[in-house]
């Protein structure tokens, strides 16, 4: 999925990736804000029609729970967002969550012990992850082969251990992980919050997100600035796969279960808010304020049609709708991007 965007080497030996001329002397949050002003408004412009359309859409319960809703697809898109970067992509995520989620609930039963648990379920992603990269990174197959591999293999994991049935947890404590609060809001979202905040940090503040950035540019560049592409592509997978693993911890701990079918689907969902979110597909473009923004569309967009109880077929033909524009969105900028 790589492109052929021009780049360049800055001091220091890193590199990043090329803007318009007329963007060059303003600050990076400066640029940020400026190329994702305008996802901005339509976030702006749709919240408040839907606060106004929907009667129940702007109260205080209501946006709990739609901010707790987001919480599984926000967290784990910080980390896609990465992926996309690099210029790569994953299927295996929803794969991941739910062999997270049974591998916790086993070992938590099994041992007795939360933190066992909760570890052995990370773990368990972590490894998945680092195994993706690995794959893609040693043997030059396409990411989107290699995870849709993956994605059939560890659902086939997450059967097996758990015996083909959701797993029920025996240790009360579990639960705690998904429904403790601090200042109102629930861990998951504390969690969303975070990985929001480390991953914006890693990407525009740190060596390592200026290679993954110039590495989805241009790899080929990059390897010859010094830039160690396996090693990265290992690093941003294997992070994918730790996010993932500890969002399936939360949702098994939500949920009371471990369910080797849950999060069907889901991959889509992550790809669609990063695409919406202003990443590119090709790599080497990647905002955090858009991710999040891409994220609450999604979030209002799926919350508003259940109030308005519509019918789930018709929220599949609404979601893939929103990814095709998505997609379109996308070709759009970069068309944008090579005509500057």
């Amino acid at each position: 999925m790589s492109s052929n965007k021009s780049v360049h080497a800055a001091e220091g030996g890193q590199m990043e990736t090329a803007r318009p001329s007329g963007r060059q002397g303003l600050i990076k949050p400066l640029r940020t804000l400026l190329d994702t002003s305008g996802l901005i408004a339509i976030f702006i412009v749709l919240f408040i029609a839907l606060a106004v359309a929907i009667p129940d859409f702007l109260t205080s319960r209501n946006m709990v729970g739609l901010l707790l809703s987001v919480t599984i697809i926000g967290t784990i898109a910080t980390t896609m967002m990465m992926v996309l970067a690099l210029g790569e992509v994953d299927l295996s995520v929803a794969s991941i969550v739910a062999f997270a989620g049974v591998s916790a609930a086993v070992v938590t039963s099994a041992s007795g012990s939360v933190v066992i648990g909760a570890l052995a379920g990370v773990a368990a992603g972590a490894l998945v992850g680092m195994f993706n990269g690995f794959v893609v990174a040693r043997f030059g197959i396409n990411s989107l082969i290699a995870t849709l591999a993956a994605m059939e293999f560890v659902r086939g994991l997450a059967y097996i251990t758990s015996g083909g049935d959701a797993v029920m947890i025996t240790v009360p404590g579990f639960f705690e992980l998904g429904s403790a609060s601090f200042l109102g809001l629930t861990l998951p979202v504390w969690t969303m919050i975070i990985c929001f905040v480390i991953f914006g940090f890693v990407l525009n503040l740190t060596a390592f997100g200026r290679n993954v950035l110039a590495t989805g540019g241009n790899p080929e560049a990059a390897a010859l600035a010094g830039v160690n592409v396996r090693r990265l592509k290992i690093i941003v997978f294997g992070l994918q796969g730790l996010v993932a693993g500890i969002a399936g911890v939360l949702l098994t701990s939500r949920m009371g279960l471990g369910d080797p079918n849950t999060s069907m689907g889901l991959e889509l969902a992550v790809i669609s808010a990063c695409v919406l979110g202003g990443v590119a597909l090709s790599g080497g473009v990647a905002s955090i304020t858009g991710v999040l923004v891409g994220v609450l569309i999604m979030g209002c967009v799926q919350n508003a049609m259940g109030l308005l109880n519509v019918p789930t077929f018709y929220q599949y033909l609404v979601r893939g709708a929103i990814l095709l524009l998505a997609v379109l969105f996308d070709r759009w900028k970069q068309q944008r991007r090579q005509r500057a």
